[in-house]
């Protein structure tokens, strides 16, 4: 069984940068990073607001840099998905397929996946027109005509902020009624650029090197009709990255793991950073800023 003083499970900004600042404070390290290191951001094409680079920087090379900051400082990287968690005993245990790690500490940093369709030409065009956040992308549509899919407070709030770049925002709504509150129900109807499709979903994403239309399917008539646009934003919720942490420590609202004092969960020597306990903002900044919080807190508990 390895040994270490912190494992961190998982390789997004909040993993990285606790990997960065544990590792430099000289305790023994390991990510875990899984078999897709990087996280949510390796999907991503141009990451724009992360600061310090002001020229903007592709997502898979911004974590290609955390990363390497991280092994500069003595952090071990393990490219291996975790099987199963034990955190009933110190040291702390972590399974993956080949091996059995152990730890006097853990940050878990899972992150959170968005939902998505699950429709033909979703996977190709990801980050090529279509995306789950207009937080993070919507700079990148000034002028153009998109879509937001989904019917609840998300969805209202991300077609809201669209109407800052885009020409037009249309929501497409698989119900008859919205179901997100009546105060954001009414923002977005009360905006003259957006109008609501009602009735109706996505079953294709049509485009070869970037997305060009999609064929909407009226689920009344189940008549298909396709519609050119510009982009599509998917905003029908994240799930966060807990099924191993189950029955564990102490998960909230969604499912997200309930964080005290910021970065402490229920169990003495588990810290959490990132999207896994943030369903407020999830930007790549704010889950940095909380992998560094939780790195000086295992620091100080270890001490």
């Amino acid at each position: 069984m390895d040994k270490y003083d912190v494992l961190i499970i998982g390789s997004g900004p909040a993993g990285l940068t606790a990997a960065i600042y544990t590792a430099r404070a000289d305790l023994k390290t390991a990510v875990i990073a899984g078999s897709v290191p990087g996280g949510q951001l390796t999907w991503t094409t141009e990451v724009e607001n992360f600061p310090g680079f002001s020229d903007g920087i592709m997502g898979p090379e911004l974590m290609q840099n955390m990363e390497k900051q991280a092994k500069r400082f003595g952090a071990n990287f393990i490219n291996a998905e975790v099987s199963s968690v034990n955190l009933g005993n110190v040291p702390f245990s972590v399974t993956t397929p080949d091996s059995v790690y152990s730890a006097r500490s853990i940050i878990i940093a899972t992150g959170a996946s968005a939902r998505w369709l699950g429709v033909e030409g979703e996977e190709k065009l990801k980050g090529k027109g279509i995306s789950a956040c207009a937080t993070c992308d919507g700079f990148f549509f000034k002028g153009k005509d998109v879509i937001v899919v989904g019917g609840g407070d998300s969805a209202m709030e991300e077609a809201t902020f669209l109407t800052k770049f885009a020409n037009s925002v249309t929501v497409v709504h698989r119900d008859a009624e919205l179901n997100a509150s009546k105060v954001m129900q009414k923002r977005a109807i009360d905006n003259p650029k957006i109008s609501i499709i009602f009735n109706s979903e996505i079953v294709k994403f049509n485009g070869e090197e970037k997305l060009e239309s999609v064929t909407l399917k009226n689920r009344s008539t189940n008549a298909n009709e396709e519609k050119n646009i510009d982009g599509v934003f998917v905003a029908i919720g994240h799930t966060p990255n807990t099924e191993l942490f189950k029955d564990q420590i102490e998960l909230g609202k969604g499912g997200y793991i309930v964080a005290k004092n910021e970065t402490e969960t229920s169990v003495v020597g588990v810290y959490v950073a990132g999207d896994v306990s943030d369903f407020k903002y999830r930007q790549a900044i704010t889950a940095a800023g909380a992998g560094c919080k939780a790195a000086i807190d295992v620091e100080r508990y270890l001490d």
